[in-house]
């Protein structure tokens, strides 16, 4: 995400102090809250896809976009799942055909879906403490990067990309996020190998920080600088979530194959 200007810092802060908790509560009690979570920030991320790439019919994509994610967070069975977001896809791909943003349109499609879905499934096959380590990794990787970045400053990270973004940010938001595995580990896991959650911190930290600026060159390849404003002091949905849901499906795949931490 994009570094805040010092007048919209007050509204991040209230903001965060209110999603953060809302978010651990929910993923607490788990589904149905989650699921119906997922489905209102995922069908408010379709509506900024829909509305930031130009196209002659937003209305459709959106409802397509929303439909593939219900059916991510809502459906129980894997390819009943992956019929839908293919023929969301194809539906999409087939319908943009005279649209000069066909690529991004459609890749809405699984972007939203698999993305936002990945969570409800971590969440399915982990529970809640394993969740909550992830949703820390990342929200300590954004507090590291503005932090560190913003007292630091220095060589920027991706100018083209995302001008605020410094080396030191990345650096600091990485160093964050190990810190805060190595102490959630040592608190909640019951084989306690602070190297490994390190290592682990680290790579999500930076997978995060990729998915930050894939969201960065996506906006500016459209000429914009926050997604939306639906979150006040945040930007939009997408702003707030692209590390998340761009790390989310790996980190599914990990717990796939039978890697369990706490």
């Amino acid at each position: 995400m994009e570094k805040p200007k010092h007048s919209s810092i007050f509204k991040r802060v209230i903001t965060a102090l209110v999603l953060a908790p809302l978010t651990i509560v929910v993923i607490y009690f788990g589904a149905p809250y989650l699921n119906i979570m997922a489905l209102v920030f995922g069908a408010m991320l379709a509506w900024e896809w829909a509305h930031m790439v130009p196209n002659g019919n937003t209305p459709v994509y959106a409802v397509a976009y929303t439909v593939s994610l219900a059916a991510s967070v809502l459906m129980n069975c894997p390819f009943a799942i992956g019929a839908v977001i293919v023929g969301a896809t194809l539906f999409v791909w087939k319908k943009a055909a005279a649209e000069s943003r066909r690529n991004l349109l459609t890749l809405g499609v699984p972007y939203i879906s698999v993305g936002i879905g990945s969570l409800v499934w971590l969440y399915n096959a982990v529970g809640f403490e394993t969740m909550l380590w992830f949703l820390l990794m990342v929200w300590f990787v954004d507090i590291g990067g503005y932090v560190v970045g913003v007292n630091l400053k220095g060589p920027k990270l991706a100018p083209k990309i995302s001008p605020n973004k410094t080396w030191s940010g990345l650096i600091g938001g990485v160093l964050f996020s190990v810190l805060a595995s190595v102490v959630f580990s040592l608190i909640f896991s019951s084989h306690v190998n602070w190297g490994f959650y390190a290592l682990l911190g680290a790579v999500i930290a930076v997978i995060a920080q990729i998915g930050d600026l894939v969201e960065s060159y996506i906006k500016r390849s459209l000429g914009l600088k926050d997604s939306s404003n639906l979150i006040p002091g945040h930007g939009g949905v997408f702003d707030r979530v692209d590390g998340l849901i761009f790390s989310a499906p790996l980190v599914v795949l990990w717990f796939k194959f039978g890697l369990l931490l706490f």
